[in-house]
């Protein structure tokens, strides 16, 4: 439809509003009613909105009711009454059909949001009425998106049948925002720190993923509540924001905001006392239970810790509805706010019904599970809490919350959880780059909600220099319908440690495991599994030049110390050598460093076999933490243990312990301190511990060391002849340890950025070692070549020092469109001399 065809509203020809009704004689009787204009509506229906009939007498005054009566419907644009003889003729124009409604000139805001706003629709009766309160609530939708400037104008065209086209014409303006936000009266604060305490933010350009930079009335009283509590939580009792005034600037295009406040005086907590009456409450025990101290400063937030702390203990002590009332003190001389908890047995409430609302993917079942409450249960806001929690802690959802509403009757409440799905799919890459000379590849996909059922499915493969690894993994959290988790996996790893380390290693892993799990109370669980693989382990052969005499040869390393043009530095070791071993072209000869006849051989050699193993173990764990996604207070607690040995060839016992706590400093920042170790020692086997068994730190386990980067190591040390000298340190095998130790601290910490960007930053020191093998996993030292080019003598030797290692980095996550990214930057603080260093790590994954 073109503009030029549109006719205005106010024009429109046919739909103003006007009634006349005929003045007529009493006494005189209407014979019949007839009705024109209608094409629609039957002449009986709208015979059946009037207040006379036939036989009645001509009243003017039930005419006119009458009138108005028909008005009142919304079926008609006009009507009138005439008085033909004995006839009343009632003429009527009716108010059209709406065939379509469309919109014009809108982008900030598409179709379908103003459709859920308005009341017209297709098939619906045409009203100026509606028409220009639709006009308002698009309007108000533009202001809340800050276009305080846009204007929308309806428009119709008509149709056949009495229909039309409804038009609405939107002239959009530019966006209104905040050129500045000023804050008078304030003292205590200044007006960045304030600023950073509400949501509205002033328009700056890179605040282009926001919306808080654009004017919002309603918003200013959400941010005069945020202030009250900023103030409040820092001891102002009295504060008050005064006004808030949003003034339009000269050029009408964005606000200056200024807020009015009185800071008042700081204030401290004096005498805190429990009230209650109640027989199984102790005042004096629920008063110790408080966290809240006399003499420190007053923080609003803190009487609302200490009310929902008053109700758990209520509820442990079978008071399920209590009334807890705060009553505030303020002593204006002492600067003193005396706090007295008035317990009191509450009014029995029960739940009615638990809605569960926003889950389009997640059945209801799934959710339903993890709630502490059921219908029919005595309302519990500790237990609701939890049940928030728990839902969380699943990872399914952006945001959780609960509420609960009034009823059918006033002992029922009915109790709502919305929920706001994410991707719980994902496909992840991981990128590292080492110090030293190593690149990592990994990729991976996972759905952790599938079909909305809540069962994990993980299908990983992984492709790195080091190692290539698949992995199939199924997991259900509600196994025969119970309170047990079970799932299988299956997999397959080869790692490959020939292309960075001298005289590496390779092993093939395949296997496949069952786990279960299932809660020993509402904070622990424990976890029962088996697993039963084939390992085979073999050192990587190497190419020797070899010169022949007999049985006994003398040989020239081909790793002469990365110089192959220098042949000044190569070195030279001895070998007993197969008489009918065939040379290559080159005069090269493939050896098995692990055979008998290698004079060389070392003891990581008796590794060298292949293998079943057959280990049983389970996990206890303990969570307390006040929050699953980001805790700022409580802990968690780990314990494992896998015992290799039922059957198989394999005997050992591994242990692992780990437990961290977590503390919210202020706003911003989050501390959390994790310990963490674990040993493994043989069972009955004189061979110990094969290298493949042992435990390795280093990449994502401990930062700013590249995988396998500290522990034991084969080295082999070049020394000056003449001077004793250290001249080269070149790094072989990492031989992992049969324990470890480590410590982390990560602090969260602002970065200043808007949160619309979703940076994280945090600061980071991992400390900690692995080693203590077995004397005879330690090969003596031993002379293993010498360079008559440059006097220099080539010893190897195993190190195994326990020595503490640190690093310390920053470690920056975003949670970016495409998936979230993180990237690692660290600084060796202590190390080895053979230890293996990173400065950089990457990872990424995508959502889905």
């Amino acid at each position: 439809m073109s503009v030029a065809a549109s006719v205005a509203l106010a024009t429109a020809p046919g739909l103003t509003t006007q009634a006349q009704a005929q003045p007529a004689n009493y006494g005189e009787t209407i014979r019949t009613i007839v009705v024109e204009g209608n094409q629609r509506i039957e002449d009986r229906t709208i015979q059946s909105y009037l207040l006379v009939e036939p036989g009645d007498p001509f009243d003017p005054d039930r005419i006119d009711l009458s009138l108005k009566t028909l008005f009142a419907t919304g079926l008609f644009a006009d009507a009138s009454f005439e008085k033909s003889g004995s006839d009343l003729i009632v003429r009527v124009v009716e108010n059209p059909i709406i065939n379509r409604v469309i919109f014009e000139g809108n982008n900030a805001i598409d179709d379908d949001k103003m459709r859920e706003e308005i009341e017209v629709a297709p098939r619906g009766i045409f009203t100026a009425a509606r028409v220009q309160a639709d006009v308002q609530r698009i309007l108000e939708l533009y202001r809340q998106s800050g276009r305080f400037a846009a204007s929308v104008e309806p428009q119709y065209k008509p149709l056949e049948q009495n229909r039309v086209d409804l038009v609405f014409v939107i002239n959009e303006g530019p966006v209104t925002g905040v050129r500045s936000i000023n804050f008078i009266g304030n003292d205590a604060y200044s007006d960045g720190r304030l600023r950073s305490e509400i949501v509205t933010r002033q328009s700056r350009w890179w605040r282009f993923f926001s919306s808080n930079d654009n004017y919002d009335p309603g918003r200013l009283e959400y941010d005069r509540e945020l202030l009250r509590q900023f103030y409040q939580n820092n001891g102002y009792y009295d504060f008050r924001v005064v006004s808030a005034v949003a003034d339009l600037t000269p050029d009408q295009e964005d606000f200056y905001i200024t807020y009015t406040v009185e800071e008042g005086d700081q204030y401290y907590y004096g005498d805190i006392q429990v009230e209650t009456e109640l027989d199984k409450l102790n005042s004096t025990a629920l008063r110790n239970a408080l966290s809240i101290q006399e003499g420190s400063l007053f923080r609003g937030n803190q009487i609302e810790n200490a009310i929902d702390t008053l109700t758990y203990a209520a509820g442990i002590a079978g008071y399920a509805f209590v009334d807890i009332t705060p009553q505030l003190e303020p002593d204006p001389e002492t600067n003193r706010v005396n706090v007295t908890f008035a317990i009191d047995e509450g009014p029995r409430v029960y739940v009615e019904r638990i809605d569960i609302v926003g889950n389009t993917a997640t059945l209801d079942r799934v959710i339903r599970r993890e709630l502490r409450v059921s219908e029919g249960d005595a309302f519990n806001r500790v237990l609701l809490d939890r049940s928030r929690n728990r839902v969380r802690a699943l990872g399914y959802f952006k945001n959780v919350e609960i509420t609960e509403g009034p009823g059918s009757r006033p002992d029922r409440t009915v109790v709502e959880v919305a929920v706001e799905e994410q991707p719980t799919g994902e496909l992840s890459f991981a990128a590292g780059y080492s110090s030293v000379d190593a690149f990592l590849f990994d990729v991976s996909v996972s759905q952790r909600n599938l079909r909305g059922r809540g069962q994990t499915v993980v299908a990983r493969v992984s492709a790195s220099q080091r190692q290539q690894y698949v992995d199939l993994r199924f997991r259900e959290p509600r196994f025969l319908d119970r309170n047990l988790a079970a799932g299988i996996d299956i997999f397959s790893t080869r790692s490959d440690f020939s292309e960075f380390l001298d005289g590496g290693f390779k092993t093939d892993t395949v296997g496949a495991g069952v786990n279960f799990g299932f809660p020993l109370s509402e904070n622990t669980n424990l976890g029962l599994r088996y697993r039963l693989q084939s390992d085979e382990l073999d050192f990587n052969d190497r190419p020797i030049v070899i010169n022949t005499d007999g049985t006994a040869a003398t040989e020239t390393v081909v790793f002469d110390n990365g110089t192959p043009d220098d042949p000044s530095d190569d070195f030279e070791r001895e070998v007993l050598v197969s008489p009918d071993a065939d040379p290559l072209p080159d005069g090269t000869q493939i050896v098995d460093v692990c055979s008998p006849d290698f004079i060389n051989r070392n003891r990581s050699c008796r590794s060298e076999r292949a293998e079943i193993s057959s280990i049983l173990g389970y996990s206890f764990n303990w969570d307390r933490r006040n929050d699953p996604i980001e805790p700022t207070g409580g802990f968690d607690f780990s314990l494992s243990q896998d015992f290799a040995g039922v059957g198989g060839d394999v005997n050992y016992l591994r242990t692992e312990i780990s437990g961290a706590t977590y503390k919210g400093i202020f706003k911003g920042v989050r501390a959390s301190v994790r310990l963490s170790g674990g040993i493994i020692e043989p069972i009955g086997d004189d061979e110990g511990i094969r290298i493949n068994n042992r435990f390795f730190r280093g990449g994502s386990s401990f930062r700013g060391f590249d995988v396998a980067g500290l522990g034991p190591r084969v080295i082999r040390r070049e020394v000056d002849n003449e001077t004793g000298e250290t001249v080269n340190v070149r790094r072989l095998n990492a031989l992992g340890g049969k324990a470890y130790y480590q410590g982390t601290l990560e602090l969260t910490v602002p970065n200043f950025l808007p949160d619309e960007y979703g940076i994280d930053t945090a600061l980071f020191v991992e400390a900690g070692s692995v080693g203590l093998l077995d004397d005879f996993d330690i090969d003596p030292a031993r002379i293993v070549g010498t360079s008559s080019g440059n006097n220099t003598t080539t010893v190897e030797l195993t190190k195994d020092a326990m020595g503490l290692r640190a690093s310390a980095g920053l470690s920056v996550g975003w949670d970016s469109p495409f998936g979230p990214i993180r990237f690692d930057f660290s600084q060796i603080l202590r190390k080895e001399e053979y230890d293996r260093t990173e400065t950089f790590r990457f990872s990424t994954s995508t959502r889905f």
